[in-house]
């Protein structure tokens, strides 16, 4: 019986399709539902915060706000993976950045595929930026608000990268393996992705929101968030699956470990620098 549960289990990414409805060539699937689910997660709680008093700021000024951070986040994590993950290739076809076809061997749709979370996080960060100062709204003060929300929208992203067989782990052993349909070896592998959608999205979450309310000092939240998030990434980079077209690029640290050990720096530097300006 426990064998039969495991080989089930092992075996859950052949049977889901990644597709909503297939039509034809006409393909909708849940990856792209999983980005709206996500913003309408964080747009819901935000309402929550909002009626319940926690916040000074209104639904349309968080309407706003997540409607362009959106679309500076999707742009830039394409140009974050771009630049970070696979610059040699784009370089020679730049058409294909933006483009959803492919022009090798003729001409191929192919939708967008890749996208880097840490050029996505910059993407948000800078959008709000100009958001805020364009609105003369508090920038720091709705960046802590939302980003205590946003682990539980990212959750859906990672649940979308393992719908779609994605982003798969490394060869394991562990019995919680799983063979995922995209894999060329076909061999047991972790699934990294409900690890990234555990710890990166439901833990992290967890405890910005069990501290929501407090407010040291403006950038606070996003100051934890941004170091919280780097360490757990770090650490889960070492069962995920380098990209094929890089590997590993510092030692025995992929390109994911780098990144997020700027994105400590970043959050510890950034944590000092907001304490500092509080207390003068």
């Amino acid at each position: 019986m426990s064998g039969s549960i495991i080989d089930w289990w092992q075996h859950i990414p052949y049977n889901i399709s990644p597709y909503i409805v297939e039509i034809g060539s006409v393909r909708v699937g849940y990856y792209g539902l999983m980005y709206v689910v996500a913003f309408l997660v964080v747009y819901l709680l935000s309402l929550y915060r909002i009626k319940k008093g926690e916040t000074k700021f209104t639904a349309n000024e968080v309407e706003n706000f997540l409607i362009l951070g959106a679309l500076g986040m999707i742009v830039c994590a394409r140009l974050g993976y771009v630049l970070f993950y696979n610059l040699a290739y784009y370089a020679h076809h730049p058409l294909e950045i933006f483009l959803p076809f492919s022009f090798q061997g003729g001409f191929h749709f192919t939708g967008i595929a890749g996208m880097s979370y840490h050029g996505g996080i910059v993407g948000l960060f800078l959008t709000g930026i100009y958001y805020c100062r364009r609105y003369k709204v508090d920038y720091w003060g709705m960046a802590d608000f939302l980003i205590c929300s946003g682990p539980l929208g990212y959750t859906f992203g990672r649940l979308g990268n393992f719908i779609n067989g994605e982003l798969y782990g490394r060869i394991t052993d562990v019995p919680w393996g799983m063979y995922f349909p995209l894999d060329p070896e076909d061999v047991l592998r972790h699934p990294s992705q409900l690890y990234e959608a555990f710890f990166e999205g439901l833990v992290i979450f967890a405890i910005l929101w069990s501290i929501r309310n407090r407010h040291p000092f403006k950038g606070y939240h996003v100051a934890i968030y941004v170091m919280c998030y780097g360490v757990v990434r770090f650490f889960i980079e070492f069962v995920r699956q380098p990209d094929s077209q890089l590997g590993t690029v510092l030692g025995p640290f992929s390109m994911g470990q780098v990144l997020c050990t700027l994105m400590v720096v970043v959050g510890a530097a950034l944590y000092v620098v907001r304490k500092r300006a509080a207390s003068r």
